[in-house]
Formats: C-alpha cells, structure tokens, sequence
C-alpha cells in the first residue's frame, strides 16, 4: 500500500534549488521537505528565515517513525508521519529558528511505493550453480 506523502515534500532537489524556491516565496517560515543530498535515504527540512534557510536533518528510523535532529539539548521526538511532524513544528518554540508556517507546495502528486523485487539481470551468472564452483571451507 502506498503512503501519500506531504505536498511540501520535493524529493530530489539540490540545496541550491531549494533556496532559490524558498528565496523567491521570500516569507519567513517558508518551508519544504526535500531528499538529503549527503545521506541516502534521509531528507532535509528547510525553513527560510530573514533571507536565510536552515536546513535541519530529517530521518526515518527503523520503526517507520520520524524524527528531526535539532539543536543541543532539545530532546529527541519521534512522529508517526511525516504530517504529524509538520504539525508540531508549526508551534513555536520547539527547536527551528523559525516554526512552520507557510508550506511550499510541489506541482505534482507523490506517492512513497515498497520497492518492488527486481528479477537477476539475464547476463549475471548464478554462481552457485556455476560448473568451475568450488565451495572453501575454514582449515
């Protein structure tokens, strides 16, 4: 099943695109969610304030939670959906230099779909069965 994700979520984009889009809204707390440039499989929350953006990392732990990594001494929250997340960053006070409050919408609608298994491409040769395998074992 798929999970519908924010439509403030961007996916990939550069940080440089990013802060261009932020700039141009041009409001302080201007927000997006974008992919991490840097980490695989983690995201980026980026909120614009007094024409400058921070970026906070956004990760997905093993349990499906979200959490956000924040500033020294703010202690770590964990939010079943990235919406539930957005929500309690729009209160003020919670560890951003700005709190949420005006969403940068993408154009277009994205889902988030389990990864779907791929078949062995035709020319990998299934080693295992291969005539010349020769099983070591420990001495």
């Amino acid at each position: 099943m798929a999970a519908a994700l924010p439509v403030c979520y961007h996916g990939a984009m550069t940080k440089k695109e990013c802060e261009d889009l932020l700039g141009k809204k041009n409001k302080d707390g201007a927000y997006l969610i974008r992919d991490s440039e840097t980490i695989q499989g983690a995201m980026c929350l980026c909120v614009y304030k007094s024409k400058v953006v921070y970026t906070y990392r956004l990760l997905q732990a093993h349990t499906g939670n979200y959490t956000l990594l924040t500033a020294g001494g703010v202690q770590e929250m964990f939010f079943k959906t990235l919406d539930d997340l957005i929500r309690h960053y729009k209160r003020r006070n919670q560890g951003l230099a700005m709190h949420l409050r005006h969403s940068v919408k993408r154009k277009t609608a994205m889902v988030i779909r389990p990864p779907q298994p791929q078949p062995p491409p035709e020319d990998d040769p299934d080693y295992e069965n291969a005539p010349d395998y020769v099983e070591v074992l420990p001495s």
